[in-house]
């Protein structure tokens, strides 16, 4: 015999809840149902998975790996749900993306109408955080796809092309690097020069490895870290140093209104490429490459 998704459905919502009361309720169902359900999934388990204490549940080590194995199976359920409904309409009903905080607010404003206007059916519901945790996100099923830049690990992943994005040099106005070349040579910037995202910015790894520096020191007292690009470009006004830039962001007019100038860079291939992720093997792969379709366009 095996569990039902029910079971496990009550499993997930006792280890979010943390006790048998509150997790009936989230469930819909009575205290007694829930428990029996409960009890029935560790008879089939034959083992434990929750201790019962004054505190409140506490799940053993069975249940542990009992829950982590439920979500992933409860949202590989949940997606098989949507892409049967979506079968024959694509990008319609609930569709969760992620997107990296140096994209959403230059790309989103363009996509979101078109998105809108192409799939009028669709209930996007959009998550913007860290590369690294929205590619876990992804793995784990809590994301449909998810918007981010390469290069990045993409084990277990698949991707469609959106655009390439050229990285640029933002420089304070009248610097004196600006009285050389018109492109800015990144080999003439001294590390403590620079301005960058602070670490787990994909953005930060990828400006280093086009222009081949190394990041800054972490002991060093003169080293600035932002943890936004408005903050970021900012910073570069205020003649703290020397940073790089997506095009896009400067496109849309990022570094407008502060003292700041924008140069090409002396580097091969000076970009990042911009991708819709999604898990490998997923249903909504179609509609993952659809979505970077339409985005394309934009």
């Amino acid at each position: 015999m095996l569990p039902t998704l029910r079971q496990l459905q009550y499993l997930k919502l006792l280890s979010e809840h943390g006790s048998f009361s509150r997790a009936a309720e989230a469930a819909h169902v009575t205290q007694p149902t829930l428990s029996a359900g409960i009890a029935e999934l560790e008879k089939i388990l034959g083992a434990p998975v929750v201790d019962r204490a004054r505190s409140g549940v506490i799940l053993t080590a069975a249940g542990e790996e009992a829950v982590r194995r439920a979500r992933l199976i409860l949202d590989q359920a949940e997606d098989l749900v949507q892409a049967a409904q979506g079968a024959g309409q694509p990008l319609s009903g609930r569709f969760r993306l992620g997107v990296i905080p140096t994209v959403a607010p230059f790309l989103l404003p363009k996509a979101l109408p078109a998105l809108r206007e192409r799939f009028p059916k669709l209930r996007l519901f959009l998550r913007e955080d860290l590369t690294h945790r929205l590619i876990a996100s992804l793995r784990a099923g809590a994301l449909d796809a998810a918007l981010i830049a390469l290069p990045y690990d993409m084990t277990g992943l698949n991707w469609a092309h959106v655009e390439h994005d050229e990285l640029l040099a933002a420089v304070p106005d009248g610097h004196p690097i600006l009285d050389k070349d018109r492109k800015i040579n990144p080999e003439s910037l001294a590390p403590s020069d620079l301005i960058l995202l602070e670490d787990g910015h994909c953005l930060r790894d990828h400006a280093l490895a086009a222009c081949g520096l190394e990041p800054p020191k972490a002991s060093d007292e003169e080293t600035f870290a932002a943890t936004s690009l408005p903050t970021l470009v900012q910073m570069v006004g205020s003649g703290l140093g020397v940073s790089f830039l997506p095009a896009m962001a400067v496109e849309a007019g990022l570094a407008q209104h502060v003292p700041v100038t924008i140069r090409p860079l002396a580097a091969e291939h000076p970009s990042r490429e911009i991708v819709v992720a999604w898990r490998a093997g997923s249903s909504r792969a179609n509609e993952g490459r659809l979505l970077a379709e339409t985005l394309r366009g934009v």
